[in-house]
């Protein structure tokens, strides 16, 4: 795997875990290496779209706990949730 790419999954990794100083870091490190600003946002989106699935899970899975009812927010609960892997994740509904 190239250096590129490691810093890509990295931004995303940092996002996900919401370590500021990491993303930091690694966005400067990924501008130092000349990956287009466009890649470094879409790696940004990656990281957000985990922590987001992260975050339902975890609330569904507390409700449940509790024996409460999880509320539909969104279209992706655990039954529409990522279907996809590359990054592009989907939601259906129903």
């Amino acid at each position: 795997m190239d250096e590129k790419t490691k810093e890509l999954i990295a931004i995303g990794a940092s996002v996900s875990a919401h370590c500021q100083p990491c993303v930091k870091y690694h966005v400067g490190k990924a501008q130092g290496l000349g990956i287009r600003e466009e890649l470094i946002l879409a790696a940004v989106e990656v990281g957000q779209m985990v922590a987001r699935g992260a975050d339902s899970a975890m609330h569904e899975f507390t409700q449940e706990l509790f024996g409460k009812p999880t509320p539909v927010t969104d279209c992706c609960t655990a039954k529409g949730r990522f279907d996809t892997p590359a990054g592009d994740a989907q939601c259906h509904r129903g």
